[in-house]
């Protein structure tokens, strides 16, 4: 009987044990020295640093309610909480194998990524080197500054390389805002088409009036403006993202150049702020869709989902995506013409007596 109650309390304590090294989470059983990766408390993370073996790198820092990318720009809300997510959910594994410590080792010392965090004081919190995917794919070899002992780290319900969540690249974390203003702040807004300038018009307000500019042939012969169409037009700049950045992609000055315009977008403020955009056509290639299957609102040389974009004063190329600009890029005539009214919301008239379907 003895001996049973040993074993029993043997293979509790042995219980305990592993439950304690491999689930618990609020605590690290290697030792912040060696393993401290995460940052659990990461409303307190004031700035994080990021550098390449290379020199290139990245820094974000909060300032009040957003975080500044190399203190220039907003960097990109999506990237900093994906990055912040990241830095409170990675997890030791396990440490570096043997067989793969010496290639692990090598990575590291040649290749890593270093990662600084800091707190809202400026205090260092964190400093750890990122040395790309395990030996069997499944999680990322990481080493603690000052650290002699490299471990896998994965972060929970995620199975895969964490490196591109420590991005160094500048055009990953910067925003990718276009136009993001209020409806109530905005005076005027002007696209103009290059290839139809029939479409083209100059839409302003002054107060609850509007005044659409355009060509004759639509404004003095449609009838009245649409003053509601209006209304939710001007709502439609708020939000409006590009897909990527294009800036030192090799040649794409020259694409540029040898590209077709669609038309300009100009937007003012009721402050007098202005904001442009050139809107260029993508030349149709192997991944545009309307290869196979044709679009009636796009030429068949140009790809149907994607155009180029030249924003900020000239200075950045970008990728934007059809559906998100197709409601920016209206035509003139598409402000006079009148609202279908449902039948369900259409008033009656007095003459007609409406009777309950039996």
């Amino acid at each position: 009987m003895k001996k049973t109650l040993a074993y029993i309390a043997i293979l509790a304590v042995l219980g305990f044990g592993i439950y304690y090294f491999i689930f618990r989470t609020d605590d690290n059983p290697f030792g912040r020295t060696e393993a401290g990766f995460n940052v659990k408390d990461t409303a307190s993370v004031g700035k994080i640093y990021i550098v390449a073996a290379d020199g290139e790198g990245v820094t974000v820092e909060r300032k009040g309610p957003i975080w500044m990318l190399n203190g220039k720009e907003k960097a990109l809300p999506s990237m900093v909480e994906l990055t912040l997510n990241t830095l409170a959910g990675q997890r030791v594994i396990a440490p570096v194998t043997k067989a793969a410590f010496d290639n692990a080792v090598k990575l590291l010392a040649s290749d890593a990524i270093k990662v600084e965090v800091y707190n809202r004081d400026g205090k260092k919190m964190t400093v750890f080197y990122v040395g790309g995917a395990s030996a069997n794919g499944n999680g990322t070899n990481m080493l603690m500054e000052g650290a002699k002992t490299p471990f896998i780290v994965q972060v929970p319900a995620f199975t895969g390389d964490l490196t591109a969540r420590y991005s160094t690249r500048i055009r990953d974390w910067r925003d990718r805002t276009v136009f993001d203003v209020l409806s109530a702040d905005i005076k005027s807004v002007s696209v103009q088409y290059a290839d139809k300038p029939l479409n083209s018009f100059v839409l302003s307000r002054e107060g609850s009036s509007y005044k659409i500019l355009g060509d004759p042939m639509i404004t003095e012969n449609m009838g009245p403006l649409n003053v509601a169409r209006a209304n939710y037009y001007m709502a439609y700049f708020t939000n409006v993202n590009c897909e990527g950045y294009m800036n030192g992609l090799e040649g794409m000055d020259t694409v540029i150049q040898k590209t077709v315009k669609r038309c300009t977008i100009d937007l003012e403020t009721v402050k007098g702020e202005k904001q442009h955009a050139d809107i260029f056509w993508l030349p149709i290639n192997r991944r545009s869709k309307n290869k196979q299957t044709a679009n009636q609102d796009v030429p068949d040389e140009y790809d149907a989902d994607r155009m180029y974009a030249i924003i900020n004063n000239n200075k950045d190329t970008v990728m934007i995506q059809t559906l998100t600009f197709r409601k920016i890029l209206r035509m003139s005539y598409e402000f006079f013409k009148k609202d279908e009214v449902r039948a369900e919301t259409a008033p009656v008239p007095n003459n007609v007596i409406m009777h309950k379907p039996q």
